[in-house]
């Protein structure tokens, strides 16, 4: 058994076909024209702004905008979903409170990059030179330097030559004394059997 709906009966009802013995050729709600002519003037103010002047193709492409417009938007209404309604979900949707991101970091740039016009040279063995003897002068200003390296010197001249060199490696260094690096017996790539 089929119920029939009152569907038809919205649809006849809300269906213009034109002014009394001249009907249109094409079928349009209520609601569609009163969409069509506000899209049409929408659209023919764009136009104007944008710059087109008012001509006759001007006026026939605000024809087909307002009518793919007009299609568009009557395509989402209907008897249960009324012209208002959607207006108003739409506005809501528009208006509704977003979640806001606080964003991290931000654009990158590089204006605190300092740039060289010329490209950095390697340093020299000159230049390492250099740098060691100005950390020895800044270790000879300091008045602690002075007082160290004159123990060591003492204890480095009973002790012997070796220890003398490693007692001035360690005042170079800092007080702190290197490991010394061992060497591998082993050739790299091959293994030895164990």
């Amino acid at each position: 058994m089929r119920i029939r709906t009152d569907d038809e009966v919205y649809r006849i009802d809300a269906v213009w076909l034109g002014p009394p013995r001249a009907t249109f050729p094409w079928r349009a709600r209520y609601v569609a024209w009163g969409v069509g002519i506000s899209m049409f003037l929408l659209v023919t103010v764009i136009e104007r702004r944008i710059g087109f002047g008012f001509s006759f193709f001007s006026t026939a492409w605000a024809v087909v905008i307002t009518i793919l417009l007009t299609r568009m938007i009557c395509s989402r209404i209907n008897q249960e979903r009324p012209l208002g309604a959607v207006a108003a979900m739409w506005v809501r949707e528009l208006t509704a409170p977003r979640q806001t991101g606080s964003g991290r970091g931000g654009a990158s740039s590089a204006a605190r990059i300092r740039v060289r016009s010329e490209r950095p040279r390697p340093k020299s063995k000159r230049a390492a030179k250099k740098a060691a003897k100005k950390s020895k002068k800044a270790a000879a200003r300091n008045g602690t330097a002075r007082r160290q390296s004159a123990g060591s010197r003492s204890s480095a001249r009973a002790a012997g030559p070796q220890q003398a060199q490693q007692a001035q490696a360690a005042q170079n260094s800092g007080g702190r004394r290197r490991p010394r690096r061992t060497r591998s017996k082993e050739v790299p790539g091959v293994s030895s059997p164990a």
